[in-house]
This record gives structure tokens, C-alpha cells and sequence, in this order.
């Protein structure tokens, strides 16, 4: 069959849009998630698509300033994309909506949680409400009245609550900043006859509304507004490029607005106003319910303490061998070593590079930090192998988006106690996840290597599905010191014969690795693809997997986010299946499988199918030697090829349809299978 670019790839933006609507579907599934998971997966739903308008609509808005002949030429059509985008999203709000209100709301309330408005309260709640507002926000917030037709301008701050006042005189909006950064979004009223009663901070201060103004209230409405959260630095070699970010992360305060989402029950005189005030486009205006900004969801008080309102506590799975290790180093030494988060402790990792810092023999340490975690037990053990007097290298992602700050502040820290680091390279991020120590023994230097798929950060390994490697094997160990000695600016390209390493040869390889298979497929011979990932947006890739899957190759694909990729076209992509696990945990593990006549070959690391990860990124992925750990992480990836609970079907009119369960087939929801499976092994 064929057919154009356009008729064979997806919009990644328009697609993106379906793995949110994957999460909102988690938010209505009462069969497998507790009330409060739920919540939680309306809070995820509304921050994935706050940073969504902030980032990707934001640069969709962007290309508008491109001059319509370039935009033409390069079949640019931002407007067009964005219309798309805000009518499904639309729809997406109403469904949003009607799942808070026709199944949060009266879970909650058969579970005596009672969420209550300012309008429900009784007389009970009105007094705790009084109390609580001279308490807490009497002396606190901050008011601003605006006449729009005199252009009077108020500025509105980013992802920020505000009540936008009209009054019976016609003649003034009246402005109230709602305080969510100090005070908890909901306030408790106590509990009477068997019910607990919550409710909003934002209904006490409707509640008191009048009490702010001289003039009569007329209408009271929430709105939000999204502002541009790119920074727009230019990356030259000048300068120290952690500095100019940290100076420039106000960017994000005064961004261009991208969305204002405002209470649909405003009228539209009203709404036109407050568009003309704002100085918005119509396209920047989004109808949205009562209230805004439900990621603090998150935060939801539980006053009940019912056990059967949360997933059960799963318990650490110990690892067999690195439990019971009293020398990291010997263990290591002996064989690889394969964890799986947030099934095994972070513990673990923590524990390597604590033993680095004290042991006597040990003369480098040197991390790659994407993200780092607030003071853990990985930071305090770096600082103190720095104390220790050991050469210790810190490679800090200055740019990875909305930690800036936080990598920044960290990186001060290990500088001032002595510790060499590195923020950021020249034109390129770095999203490797890295760890290399050397050691000295008998007389010789010993490398040992950690090469995971998730970040250094012990919080997001509770939440996080990912995989990381242990490994002493010299010619890895070897190949992860050129990689340092490249961020070190020591190399310009580190030779490699057995790592992936973006973008020296990660593409180049993977290229080379598909067309072997379509080779084999082509002799007639069995060949076969299995491929996990985050997001595969990459146009090379996907071209040579639909000429893969024309040759007859057998394409399996788990992909969570968003895919440019058309699976099932026939001509095109029929030997290619896909499918998206959402579920209790992100899943963020990437594994590449192929079947290489027989002798199969697996990888696995940071870097997704995206052009960024393969070009633009440093990125490690390592093969899997050991044929234990071979085995272990392919009957993993097998356990979720098999998932018939939580995977959902990627296909060309994005139905995103459950994976139906057949006949007399036990029901398998991977993330759990894979805990029983590695509990069973372990």
C-alpha cells in the first residue's frame, strides 16, 4: 500500500493526548483501583496535561512565528494541530468531569467522606469555615480590583489559582489570589454523624468573597493560567551554562500565556472580557469546571485511615545475592547483578556507593544525575566519599526540565565541598544513568559500573518501573569510563563495541540491528523484533519497521506514551502489534530484543525510539552478557507481552481498547506478575 509521510505516521502531539486519556481511564476503573488511586489518577491526568500545554502547545504556538512560506515548505500547521488539540482535549474535560462527579463524589460519600461547597454548608460548617478564614487567609490575601474597558492590566502568575470577581455594577472585575502554596488545598470540618466533611479552600474564600469588596458580588470563578515553561537558552560555549539557567528559570513566571482555564459557568460577555483584559486569543481560552488544578488530589486527606481506600503495601523483594552481600565489590566482581525497581529497595545502589566512600581502596567515583533527589542517602554518601578524600566526578543535568533549580542548588553543594562537577553539555542533555567506581586492587585499577533505566533518585524508584545492571565486566566497565571521560571533555567520541551510546552509535547499531532481522525475514527465515519504551517517535526507526514488517518480520511493541508509528496498516505495518501498560506504576524500563537467527541479542538502558534519545541526548544502553540475567529480564518482558488487565491496544484509530481476556485465560496484570514472578525467584 502507499502512502504519504503523513498517512504513515501519527502526530505525537495529537497522540500524546491518547496516553492521557490511558491514564484517565485508570481514574474509572473500580474493578483494579482503590478510590484514593483514583483521585490520584485524575491528579496525573490534570499535571500531564498542565506541563503539556506548557511545554508542547507552547512550542506548536512557537512555530506560528515562522514565516507562512517556511512554515508551508516544511508542511507546518500549527494552528490546524492546535484546534485538534483543544477539541479533543474538551472532550477529555467533560469525561474528566464526569467521572469526579458521578463516581469520586459518591465514592467518597459511601465511604463517609463528604466533599462539600460552600453552598452545602450548615450552620456548623459556616462557623469552622469563619474560624478557619480568620485563622489562616483574613490577613493573607490578596485582592485587586480592574476596570477592562479602561485596559487597566493585572498580571496573572503561572499554574497559579485565582477567583476572577464580577459584581452587580457591571463596571469592575475584582481579582482574588487563592493561597495554595501556603495552605493545604482542603480544609477539614470534622466529623458528624458517622461522615467526615471536606472541603475546599477555595469555597471558604467563596464563602467570604463578599467580605473582600465594597461592591456587591454578582459571580465568582476560578481560573488558571499556563504560561510557556521553556527557557529558550542559547547554548554556546561562553559562560557557565548552569548560572545562565538558574538566572533565567524566571522565564517561567512571565512565559507566554498557553492555556487559561477558567469556570464554563461564566458568562460569555464576562468571558470576552476577561479574553480582552488578558490579552488572550480565543484558542487560549479553555472552559473547565468548578474548580482547578487537581494534582493536589495528590494530597487528599484520608480522615477514614481505610486500608481498603489504597493499593496494598507491596514489600521490598530482597535480591538473593546483593541482601545477603557484605562486600559489594566481591559480589559484583563474581557475577553481574540485575535489579528491578520499584520491586527491590534503591537500597541497593545506595549501598554500592556507600561502601565507595569508605573503603579505603577506592579512588574515583564518578555519577551521571539527571534528576536529582532532595537530601537522600545517595547525596549524603557522595559528600562524604568527597570528605573522604576521593576523586569524585559529578555529572548534573543543568536542563532537565522543571529541576533545573533543584540540580543547580545540588551541584553548589558538592562544589563547595571540594567535589569536581559538571553542569550540562555544550548543546546536548545528558539523560544517561550512570555510575562508575574505581578501585584499586592488586595493584591494578578496577572498574565497576551501574547502568540502569530510571534516575538516581530513591522517591521515583517507589514509582517507577525500571531496571538497572550491576556489572564488572571489563569491556563494558572500559567503554562507561569513555563515556565519563567524553562529559569530562577528555574525548570527543568514546569508542564502543559493546554499549549504546547516543549519538555516537546507538542509532547507527539499532539501524544496523533491524536490517539484520529484515535480512533474515528475507531469506525465510524466523526473525522478530520485541521492543520496550517510553514514547517511539523517531521517522528512520519507524520507516525501517514498517519495511521490517513488509519483509515479514514479527514486530512486538510495548510502548506507555505516545508512538508516530501506525501498527496494523495492511501493506504497511500489519506484522507490527503495540500495545500501552498504565497502571499502579510508571513503567519506564526500555528493553530491546532481537531475535538474531536464533542467538538473540537484548539491550537495555535510557534511551527511547525518539530522535532526541538517539541524536540529540547522551544516552547508554548495555547488552545483557550474563545468561542469567538474560533470561530474567526476557521473562519479564514476556510477562508483559502476556498482560490482559492493564494493557491497552495501540492502533490506527487510537481506541485504546483493553487487551481482551479469552476464554478460559487466567487474567495476568504484568506489574503484579512480575512481583510474584521475581518474589518466586528471589
Amino acid at each position: 500500500m502507499e502512502t504519504d509521510q503523513s498517512q504513515q505516521l501519527k502526530h505525537r502531539d495529537l497522540n500524546w493526548l491518547s496516553f492521557n486519556e490511558r491514564v484517565l481511564q485508570e481514574a474509572e476503573d473500580r474493578e483494579h483501583n482503590p478510590l484514593y488511586e483514583r483521585m490520584k489518577f485524575l491528579a496525573i491526568y490534570s499535571s500531564n496535561l498542565d506541563e503539556y500545554f506548557r511545554v508542547r502547545v507552547s512550542q506548536l504556538r512557537q512555530m506560528k512565528r515562522i514565516e507562512k512560506s517556511i512554515r508551508k515548505k516544511l508542511s507546518l500547521q500549527p494552528n490546524k494541530t492546535v484546534k485538534k488539540i483543544l477539541a479533543r482535549v474538551k472532550e477529555q474535560q467533560e469525561h474528566f468531569g464526569k467521572i469526579f462527579k458521578e463516581q469520586i463524589i459518591p465514592d467518597l460519600a459511601q465511604n463517609h467522606i463528604k466533599l462539600v461547597s460552600d453552598t452545602d454548608f450548615t450552620s456548623v460548617h459556616g462557623d469552622l469555615a469563619d474560624i478557619w478564614y480568620t485563622t489562616h487567609l483574613k490577613n493573607t490575601l490578596k485582592t485587586k480590583l480592574i476596570v477592562p474597558s479602561k485596559n487597566n492590566s493585572i498580571f496573572i502568575e503561572n499554574q497559579t489559582l485565582y477567583f476572577c470577581v464580577t459584581f452587580e455594577d457591571d463596571k469592575q472585575f475584582g481579582f482574588v489570589k487563592i493561597p495554595t502554596d501556603s495552605n493545604s488545598r482542603f480544609v477539614d470540618l470534622g466529623k458528624h454523624q458517622g461522615n467526615y466533611y471536606i472541603t475546599f479552600i477555595d469555597d471558604i474564600i467563596r464563602y467570604k468573597v463578599q467580605t473582600l469588596f465594597d461592591h456587591k458580588v454578582k459571580g465568582v470563578y476560578e481560573m488558571k493560567l499556563s504560561r510557556d515553561a521553556e527557557l529558550y537558552i542559547d547554548d554556546e560555549l561562553d559562560g557557565i551554562l548552569a548560572e545562565r539557567i538558574y538566572k533565567s528559570l524566571e522565564q517561567r513566571q512571565e512565559g507566554q500565556p498557553t492555556r487559561l482555564l477558567y469556570d464554563s459557568a461564566m458568562p460569555k460577555e464576562d468571558v470576552k472580557k476577561l479574553r480582552k483584559l488578558l490579552n488572550l486569543g480565543k484558542i487560549d481560552m479553555m472552559p473547565g469546571g468548578r474548580y482547578h488544578n487537581f494534582n493536589d488530589f495528590l494530597k487528599f486527606p484520608d480522615p477514614t485511615e481505610n486500608p481498603d481506600l489504597h493499593y496494598d503495601k507491596k514489600p521490598y523483594i530482597p535480591h538473593k545475592v546483593l541482601e545477603q552481600s557484605k562486600d559489594y565489590f566481591k559480589t559484583i566482581r563474581a557475577k553481574d547483578q540485575l535489579v528491578h525497581f520499584p520491586f527491590m529497595t534503591f537500597n541497593y545502589i545506595e549501598r554500592l556507593v556507600k561502601q565507595a566512600a569508605t573503603d579505603p581502596d577506592v579512588t574515583h567515583i564518578k555519577i551521571s544525575l539527571y534528576r536529582v533527589a532532595d537530601e537522600s542517602i545517595l547525596t549524603t554518601a557522595l559528600l562524604q566519599a568527597i570528605d573522604n578524600g576521593k576523586d569524585v566526578t559529578i555529572f548534573i543535568e543543568a536542563k532537565a526540565r522543571f529541576d533545573e533549580e533543584n540540580n543547580i542548588s545540588w551541584g553548589r553543594k558538592f562544589e563547595d565541598k571540594g567535589g569536581r562537577v559538571i553542569y550540562s553539555y555544550p548543546r546536548i542533555k545528558v539523560h544517561s544513568k550512570i555510575l562508575m567506581i574505581i578501585r584499586n586492587e592488586e595493584d591494578k585499577a578496577r572498574r565497576y559500573a551501574y547502568i540502569g533505566t530510571g534516575n538516581f533518585n530513591g522517591e521515583t524508584s517507589k514509582i517507577y518501573c525500571d531496571h538497572g545492571l550491576f556489572t564488572a565486566h571489563s569491556k563494558i566497565t572500559k567503554e562507561i569510563h569513555r563515556v565519563f571521560r567524553v562529559l569530562e571533555g577528555e574525548l570527543i567520541i568514546p569508542r564502543n563495541k559493546h554499549l549504546l551510546i547516543s549519538p555516537f552509535t546507538t542509532r547507527r547499531i539499532f539501524e544496523k540491528l533491524i536490517q539484520q532481522e529484515i535480512d533474515t525475514a528475507l531469506a525465510g527465515k524466523p526473525a522478530a523484533i520485541t521492543a520496550k519504551m517510553n514514547s517511539l517517535e523517531d521517522t528512520d526507526i519507524i520507516a525501517l519497521l514498517y519495511k521490517a514488517s513488509q519483509a515479514g518480520v514479527k514486530i512486538r511493541l510495548i510502548v506507555r506514551g505516545f508512538t508516530c508509528l501506525i501498527p496494523g496498516v495492511e501493506g504497511l505495518s500489519e506484522n507490527i502489534e503495540m500495545t500501552s501498560i498504565v497502571d499502579r506504576y510508571l513503567e519506564h524500563g526500555r528493553i530491546y530484543l532481537f531475535h538474531n537467527g536464533g542467538d538473540e541479542q537484548m539491550y537495555m538502558g535510557s534511551a527511547d525510539w525518539m530522535t532526541r534519545n538517539l541524536d540529540r541526548r547522551i544516552e547508554v544502553l548495555t547488552p545483557i552478557y550474563d545468561e542469567d540475567l538474560f533470561k530474567e529480564l526476557r521473562a519479564i518482558l514476556l510477562i508483559q507481552l502476556q498482560d490482559n488487565v492493564k494493557a491497552r491496544i495501540q492502533d490506527a484509530e487510537e481506541s485504546n481498547a483493553y487487551i481482551p481476556q479469552k476464554p478460559g485465560e487466567a487474567a495476568i496484570r504484568s506489574q503484579y506478575a512480575i512481583y510474584d514472578f521475581l518474589k518466586a525467584k528471589n
